[in-house]
């Protein structure tokens, strides 16, 4: 007869496992000891899920070896290491205008990066879907890994996800366009579904300027204003996946929508250079304002070209407005800028910096990412890792023949 026990044994244990991967990977060889002063666990527990975690092939044990005239009292210690190549994991960004997957390893190491254009609508699903099979061969090729050693895969969409993953009925186009089900099908890895932006904050948190803060808004700005919000270290959703939607920006006064940076700095850049007579925008764009892209903007602007130093005037102020508003709601200790015009954006900070006060009794520090156009690809990295790491003894890496552990109990 089971007992009630079990299934909260085997839960504990898979916690223990989890932690166990998160402070070996990328920590070199790690010793017993160093790993029960890495996690607080008992000796018993650590040798114990080392040796199911060497079993399914996440661990290597190495030889203990000792010189001829080495002495030591009693026995060796048992060394580990964590082996990065055991699997993969596959993170992806389903933009509007393109799609950019990146293939890493265990430790999170991208093996490969590939940017394909893709046209989200009046397009078949099954055209669509078929981009998104091609990048993702692309990218395993050129990361040189087979499609049977990803245990995860986790794409970035432009719309609200909830906790279980499911993108918010109201978006017709993820209705007609099933990521989840039409990846697993085609190659039946387990696929995850998350909002870019808090795709954005997971990886911004992992390997950008906002490393060890616990409350973060990072903002995707580019041609729209979207949030991804993490609270004591914990991503927020919502009920429907809603949280860090910034639809409520329409009734903001200075705001009044949520179009981003990029798109206000062309519509404003011609409004510039309409009333100047001459202008950098001018020259940079051959005199053809449909021609004028948000780069040429602050390359103006660098350049004290008045005109667009005006146009990011103007964008600061709004910016400055949208972050008061949300820093009023979550409170952050950091708001990170982030997306294609991440780099840009930073002659922005004084600007809003100087405003900020005006909008909010809490301002935060600002700062822009690093992590460039790749970072919702990125986070989905992030969001794949901690997938597996939380289910480790339930995959099983392809290094290990034939997943012979499936039929192993645990």
């Amino acid at each position: 007869m089971q007992t009630g026990t079990a299934p909260s044994t085997q839960l504990v244990r898979r916690v223990n496992a989890s932690a166990m991967l998160k402070a070996m990977r990328g920590a070199g060889v790690l010793t017993g000891t160093e790993l029960m002063d890495s996690t607080g666990l008992s000796r018993a527990t650590v040798i114990s899920i080392c040796d199911e975690l060497v079993r399914l092939g996440w661990l290597q044990e190495l030889e203990n070896q000792r010189g001829a005239g080495d002495y030591v009292k009693g026995r060796p210690a048992r060394r580990f290491i964590f082996d990065d190549s055991a699997a993969s994991v596959l993170g992806i960004d389903i933009g509007a205008h393109k799609i950019t997957a990146i293939v890493a390893d265990m430790a999170g190491t991208p093996l490969s990066q590939v940017t394909m254009p893709f046209r989200t609508y009046n397009v078949p699903a099954k055209e669509r879907a078929d981009v998104l099979d091609r990048i993702a061969a692309d990218a395993l090729e050129k990361a040189g890994v087979s499609a049977d050693t990803v245990l995860a895969v986790s794409a970035g969409v432009a719309a609200p996800v909830s906790r279980e993953g499911e993108v918010l009925t109201v978006q017709e186009f993820w209705k007609s366009f099933d990521v989840r089900r039409i990846v697993s099908e085609r190659h039946g890895w387990h696929v995850l579904l998350e909002n870019d932006a808090n795709l954005a904050a997971l990886a911004e948190r992992w390997l950008g300027t906002a490393q060890g803060v616990d409350n973060l808004v990072v903002m995707l700005a580019g041609d729209r204003l979207g949030a991804g919000i993490l609270e004591s270290g914990r991503l927020l959703h919502g009920q429907l996946g809603g949280f860090g939607e910034l639809g409520y920006l329409d009734n903001v006064d200075g705001v009044g929508d949520t179009y981003g940076i990029a798109h206000y700095a062309v519509l404003w850049g011609q409004e510039a250079m309409g009333s100047a007579s001459t202008s950098k925008l001018r020259e940079l764009c051959g005199n053809d304002p449909e021609a004028l892209t948000a780069e040429m903007v602050f390359n103006a602007a660098a350049d004290s070209d008045t005109a667009a130093l005006d146009t990011l005037e103007r964008l600061a102020h709004r910016m400055a407005r949208a972050v008061g508003s949300i820093s009023t709601l979550v409170n952050p200790e950091l708001v990170v800028i982030a997306g294609a015009v991440a780099a840009s954006a930073h002659a922005l900070i004084p600007g809003m910096e100087k405003q900020l006060p005006d909008f909010t009794f809490t301002p935060p520090r600002l700062a822009t990412s690093t992590l460039g156009e790749g970072i919702v690809s990125l986070g989905a990295v992030r969001h794949a890792l901690d997938y597996v790491e939380d289910h480790a003894l339930d995959l099983y890496p392809a290094s290990l023949p034939q997943h012979a552990a499936a039929a192993s109990p645990v």
